[in-house]
């Protein structure tokens, strides 16, 4: 599965340059507007990558109380500054970006602001499974997706960095928005999963009698201990 992602990725910045190149040459909207459909597509794909927030993602959504719409609100959110904060990066920022070949598309400065922030707020979220709080979930999903979403999606750099060199940045642009869609569906669909699970975890330890109060913390507990672990991870490989 994970060689099929590695292609598929091959493939698709194969293809992203040929059409900034074409649309550089031609000109013609025409052109442009046949590569939305397939941005959406290139942006799903580009998800099931490693990274994008997905673990991030599903981590806390494990243990919050947060419905379907929600968490695909968060799964948006996320998308948004995935996508956004890799825009503006390619627009003012390019010189904190790093372009050498084997670093194409990344921040590390950005990077690691944003997994310094997933460790605190896992920290938080241990801290107040301890304490037996639970309070402000959707602002506290917000702030995740956010902070998440802060670590830019590389292709999307790569996109706009590509067409800022050929002179078309609306290509860019317009290719980044048909990504923002396709990296949205891809995160709706951890989302929603990410739901799921909890549901049966709830439904499972209410079964054996367990209250609804100390599974939650339990869950939120594990939420914490989970971001934590993956920023963490991120951080020092």
């Amino acid at each position: 599965m994970f060689d099929y992602l590695i292609t598929a990725q091959r493939w698709i910045y194969t293809s992203l340059s040929g059409d900034l190149s074409a649309f550089a040459v031609t000109r013609n909207w025409a052109t442009l507007a046949a590569m939305l459909p397939l941005g959406v597509v290139f942006g799903a794909i580009h998800a099931l990558t490693p990274g994008h927030g997905k673990a991030v993602l599903a981590s806390y959504l494990v243990g919050s109380r947060l419905d379907a719409l929600r968490a695909t609100s968060i799964a948006a959110i996320l998308s948004l500054t995935h996508v956004g904060s890799a825009v503006i990066l390619a627009l003012l920022l390019a010189p904190l970006v790093t372009r050498t070949l084997g670093g194409v598309g990344r921040a590390p400065a950005l990077e690691n602001v944003s997994r310094g922030l997933l460790i605190g707020i896992g920290l938080w979220l241990v801290i107040r499974a301890l304490r037996g709080g639970q309070s402000h979930r959707h602002r506290e999903g917000f702030a995740v997706g956010v902070v998440a979403g802060l670590i830019p999606c590389p292709l999307t750099l790569f996109a706009m960095f590509f067409a800022l060199s050929r002179g078309v940045p609306e290509a860019g642009l317009t290719f980044a928005a048909a990504m923002m869609v396709g990296v949205g569906l891809t995160l709706s669909a951890v989302a929603l999963l990410a739901i799921l699970a909890r549901e049966s975890v709830l439904r499972l330890t209410s079964h054996w009698g367990a209250s609804l109060n100390i599974t939650m913390r339990c869950l939120d507990m594990l939420a914490g201990v989970l971001l934590i672990g993956v920023a963490a991870h991120e951080l020092w490989v």
